[in-house]
């Protein structure tokens, strides 16, 4: 049988070098596609409404004044993420690239803090906060007194500031409803996000393009939105969710009632 011989090509130094290195890289892209990252995957959270329970318990608690029976809902809306401390790899990160229901997120801006205890323990008071600037802009709105008023609220296990305009505007429809005797939503699904202060000005919150996604899952046809995060509210928005653009408590509580007179409604 005669000798099988290699082309001289393929046996030289040089190829073999660069096979070696060809393998070299192989091993580091293997490792570097497993390897955590300091990234946080992102996902459409859970929604509540404001005006209804929240896990069987009512998510506004109101004394000192009549409470109004409501209809329609006020949905805050939340992102899911991955745990405080927890890395995603170089692989899960590119397929929430190309998935449309999922972002990835420096980990840092959504965890400012590293320890996912005190990540918890930020959010947690991040939401009371929260809580009470929706109190006092609803009240301030409603010209009634805090030291008469008492609004308890109750989430659960939801954090972050984000829920405070949904917050607010739960308690003015729960205390006046349209001023009327009509409700703010007009009896429809309402979703929104926002910081709020004290003084009812609305804040950025993040998050929007998983938020909308949310908000419609879960029924909602208009989305209240931060009016500087109107551009980013507009990316992959679902179908049929109108998005209206606000700065205050003021605007979002003008934007339901043209919504209901048919009156003009901005929009992103």
């Amino acid at each position: 049988m005669p000798d099988l011989k290699l082309p001289p090509a393929l046996t030289s130094p040089r190829t073999r070098a660069l096979t070696l290195c060809g393998v070299l890289v192989a091993a580091l892209l293997g490792v570097a596609w497993l390897l955590p990252l300091p990234y946080t995957l992102t996902w459409p959270g859970v929604t509540a409404d404001t005006l209804g329970d929240y896990k069987d318990r009512p998510v506004l608690t109101i004394a000192g004044a009549p409470v109004r029976q409501t209809d329609g809902q006020l949905r805050m809306v939340t992102i899911s993420a991955t745990n405080p401390g927890e890395k995603t790899t170089l692989w899960r990160s590119l397929q929430a690239w190309v998935e449309q229901d999922e972002a990835v997120r420096p980990t840092e801006s959504v965890y400012p803090q590293k320890d996912p205890e005190k990540a918890n323990e930020v959010t947690a008071a991040q939401m009371t906060e929260s809580q009470d600037s929706a109190t006092m802009a609803a009240l301030a709105h409603l010209n009634l007194s805090p030291a008469q008023v008492k609004v308890k609220v109750d989430l659960g296990d939801i954090g972050g500031p984000s829920a405070g305009a949904m917050l607010a505007l739960g308690i003015v429809d729960k205390l006046s409803g349209d001023g009327k005797g009509g409700d703010l939503t007009g009896g429809q699904v309402i979703a929104g996000t926002g910081t709020i202060d004290d003084q009812g000005n609305v804040g950025p919150v993040g998050g929007v393009p998983l938020k909308t996604k949310a908000a419609a899952r879960d029924g909602a046809t208009v989305f209240l939105v931060p009016k500087g995060e109107c551009s980013d509210a507009k990316v992959n928005v679902p179908k049929g969710l109108r998005l209206v653009p606000v700065e205050t408590l003021n605007d979002s509580v003008a934007a339901l009632e043209a919504l209901r007179s048919g009156g003009a409604v901005p929009s992103c």
